[in-house]
């Protein structure tokens, strides 16, 4: 199993681990809910005291391994609840007003703030942190605008910049 050697009283020492469950990430050694191999010194010196980790027992691995499924699970339905309101938001055309002047250049720009509002208006709750523009939309016209929602969960939006309308 482990090496032998021999302490200063001449009596062979065996080199052992313990194993541990993490119980809070360490830097170097590894992750929340890692099963690591530490030296038994260590483990009962450093690890076990400060809190950050506990015996990797049978029930310990198990309750790990749940939590882990349990978190999967809601990761994958809060997934699928972005896709859905993805999909919706992919259907819906925003139309912004903003001053021009005869050539179609814009006074000020349209930003990611003002298309947040103005979805979010129309009843779909996307932050301007969403909205993926690569520059502020400074002329009138159509664009194309990208979201994304979480990593694997992007659309699309188009964006209509139309003149204001005069008031008489």
């Amino acid at each position: 199993m482990g090496r032998s050697s021999v302490t200063a009283s001449g009596m062979p020492r065996t080199s052992r681990q313990v194993e541990l469950l993490l119980a809070e990430n360490v830097q170097s050694l590894g992750q929340q809910g890692e099963i690591v191999k530490v030296r038994p010194g260590y483990a009962r010196n450093f690890l076990l005291p400060q809190g950050l980790a506990t015996m990797a027992t049978e029930a310990n691995k198990k309750a790990v391994e749940k939590h882990r499924a349990n978190l999967a699970a809601l990761a994958a339905e809060r997934i699928k609840t972005l896709q859905k309101k993805a999909d919706a938001v992919g259907k819906y055309s925003v139309t912004l007003e903003a001053n021009a002047n005869a050539e179609g250049h814009l006074y000020g720009s349209i930003m990611a703030h003002d298309i947040s509002k103005a979805l979010t208006s129309a009843g779909y709750e996307i932050g301007s942190d969403d909205i993926r523009l690569d520059g502020p939309l400074k002329e009138l016209g159509m664009y194309t605008v990208k979201i994304q929602l979480h990593a694997d969960v992007k659309t699309e939006v188009k964006v209509w910049v139309v003149p204001t309308a005069n008031k008489a």
